[in-house]
Formats: structure tokens, C-alpha cells, sequence
């Protein structure tokens, strides 16, 4: 990492927002397509480092056009009203070599909470064409019902169709802003 500020923006066709959440005995997988990152990292002062996200709630992709317009709606993320899930950090910690804890605040459905993400630094690369690219992982859990997404359906049996459990698993490119 160089040792001044640096401001990023993601490159979303080498990055990706994936969920899992488990339905019935199995585990449904998903993505948002659109979304927007701006980073500013300064590795000798984390204070000034930050990052702001947008996701485009509207793109979700579940492979299913039906259950996809069924998350977009009031049942769930109620997309004409909350059109877009954003995260916005207020502090970073080195935690190892190559961790970091972001806190931040996590806002989906209109619903804010403060949350903390593990993130795990990938590096620092140019690629062939000359451009400085760095690279990050998170992979969290959230309970869905902490940010209004209750929908559910019981079963004969007992339990419930999905799990409130949400896995969250995000690998960001960025590329230094031009």
C-alpha cells in the first residue's frame, strides 16, 4: 500500500455482492448486479481511511424471476420505497498482516444499525495496463429481521420456510479514481 491517502472507486465487473440464505433444506444464492463503491485508504493514519456503498436493491438476481420480484417487494425490501441498501463506515482497525474491523452504519429497508465487518485486505496490484487496483474481502452474517425483512411462511412441520440468518459474502476491486 502506498503511504499517502489514495481515493478508490470500486470496479463492479471484478467485484461481486453475494447473499446465501437457506430455504426450506437448502441454501438459495444470490447477488446484487448494481452497485457503487468509493474508497479512500490512507495506511499510515487509518482514521482518514473510509468507504461508502451503494447497492441497487433492484438488481437482485436470485436465478428465479418470481422470487426475485418478491424480494423487491413490500414482503421483503420493498424496493419502491427503499431503493437501495447503503453502507457507510465511521471507523477502521487493523486487526492482523491483512485484517481490518469497519464499523459503520448499515442501512436496508430504512432501517440503520451500526454494524462492525471483517475485512481482509487481497493486495495491491498494477495490472498490465498500467493502473493500480487493490482488492478486499468481507464475509458477515446478518439476521434480516433486525432491518425490518420479516416475511416468512410456517410449515406443517414445524420451523419456518427461510431462516432469518443472512450470509453476506463481498469481493471488492477498486481502482484508484482518475
Amino acid at each position: 500500500m502506498s503511504q499517502t491517502a489514495t481515493t478508490y472507486v470500486v470496479d463492479p465487473v471484478h467485484s461481486n455482492v453475494e447473499f446465501v440464505v437457506r430455504h426450506l433444506m437448502t441454501n438459495v444464492r444470490g447477488h446484487f448486479g448494481s452497485y457503487d463503491a468509493t474508497l479512500v485508504m490512507d495506511p499510515a493514519d487509518l482514521s482518514r481511511s473510509s468507504i461508502e456503498f451503494t447497492i441497487q436493491v433492484a438488481s437482485i438476481d436470485t436465478a428465479n424471476k418470481d422470487r426475485d420480484a418478491h424480494l423487491r417487494s413490500a414482503d421483503f425490501f420493498d424496493v419502491d420505497n427503499h431503493p437501495t441498501i447503503t453502507f457507510r463506515s465511521t471507523a477502521v482497525r487493523k486487526t492482523g498482516d491483512d485484517g481490518f474491523e469497519v464499523k459503520g452504519t448499515l442501512t436496508i429497508r430504512g432501517v440503520a444499525r451500526e454494524i462492525t465487518l471483517p475485512v481482509s485486505y487481497l493486495g495491491e496490484i498494477v495490472d498490465p495496463w498500467g493502473n493500480t487496483k487493490v482488492g478486499f474481502e468481507v464475509a458477515t452474517r446478518l439476521d434480516r429481521k433486525e432491518y425490518g425483512i420479516n416475511w416468512n411462511q410456517a410449515l406443517d412441520r414445524g420451523g419456518f420456510l427461510l431462516s432469518d440468518e443472512v450470509r453476506v459474502e463481498i469481493g471488492l476491486q477498486f481502482g484508484v479514481k482518475g
